[in-house]
């Protein structure tokens, strides 16, 4: 299965990588004055067409970690490879513009779009600070059937920013955190993945000269975590210590980090936005 995919993602050529939207909306700086990222783009009056949507997820970062960039890590050519793969490996419909490039949109919270997008990605969560409202919000989206996958935070840090954040929105009395193994649906809802593999950013592998744990012995493991509801539906998923995302974002950049990284990151990716999709 692994083999077919390296066929099927290297057959449609490494161009995809360079399919970067032009971002529209706001001047924004979403790091409260430190810097700014691209500008995002929202979504508009016609952006919903029935068919899929990648949608990111845009929040405050109150810091910054190394190698991260707050809610843009990654973006868009991420979120634009993404979706080119996905309609080419299922069936999927991907929505589209009107010049044919996937149709990807950043949400902010706190607006009434989020409510439209089933699936939400949101990386570099250990910087994240959500306002009150933002919290409030988020919380209506999950427990109203919505899905969020958090990747690319690494470290014991980020870790517990992200669990003081995420446990502010769904306290962890009643929804506490588990980690998730490979026995779980999500590992095979799609293709079979046999572990959770770790993608370090293309930054990292190539500076370690091959390296896969950003931070050392604190990060050697990568781990798969959830929160679910009561009937056992995952609201949250995370993936720790690995930047799944990375191996979409750089897929043309370096043909051995394609080959080594790019299918399994497909792979998972994949599984996670199939499963979110059909429970």
């Amino acid at each position: 299965m692994f083999r077919d995919i390296r066929r099927v993602a290297a057959a449609a050529g490494l161009f995809a990588f360079a399919l970067v939207t032009a971002a529209a909306g706001q001047d924004l700086n979403w790091f409260r004055g430190r810097f700014r990222g691209p500008d995002p783009r929202l979504p508009g009056a016609n952006s919903f067409d029935g068919y899929f949507n990648f949608c990111r997820g845009m929040y405050y970062s109150n810091r910054r970690e190394q190698g991260g960039q707050g809610w843009w890590t990654d973006y868009p050519a991420a979120d634009v490879n993404f979706s080119i793969r996905l309609s080419e490996l299922t069936k999927t419909r991907v929505s589209r513009t009107g010049d044919h490039e996937p149709n990807h949109l950043v949400v902010r919270l706190t607006d009434d779009e989020l409510f439209r997008c089933p699936f939400i990605e949101m990386e570099d969560v250990g910087t994240a600070q959500f306002s009150d409202e933002e919290v409030q919000r988020l919380r209506d989206y999950l427990l109203k059937g919505g899905f969020l996958w958090v990747d690319d935070f690494w470290g014991d840090w980020a870790w517990s920013q992200w669990v003081e954040e995420i446990g502010r929105v769904l306290p962890p009395k009643d929804f506490p955190i588990r980690p998730i193994d490979i026995s779980h649906p999500v590992f095979r809802t799609f293709f079979q993945v046999p572990r959770l593999p770790q993608i370090p950013s293309i930054a990292h592998w190539r500076r370690s000269g091959g390296g896969t744990s950003e931070r050392g012995e604190e990060s050697a493991v990568p781990q798969m975590y959830a929160i679910s509801d009561s009937h056992d539906r995952i609201m949250v998923l995370m993936t720790h210590n690995t930047d799944i995302s990375d191996a979409w974002e750089r897929e043309g950049e370096d043909a051995r980090f394609f080959y080594q990284f790019s299918p399994d990151g497909y792979s998972v990716g994949i599984n996670v936005v199939m499963y979110s999709m059909t429970h």
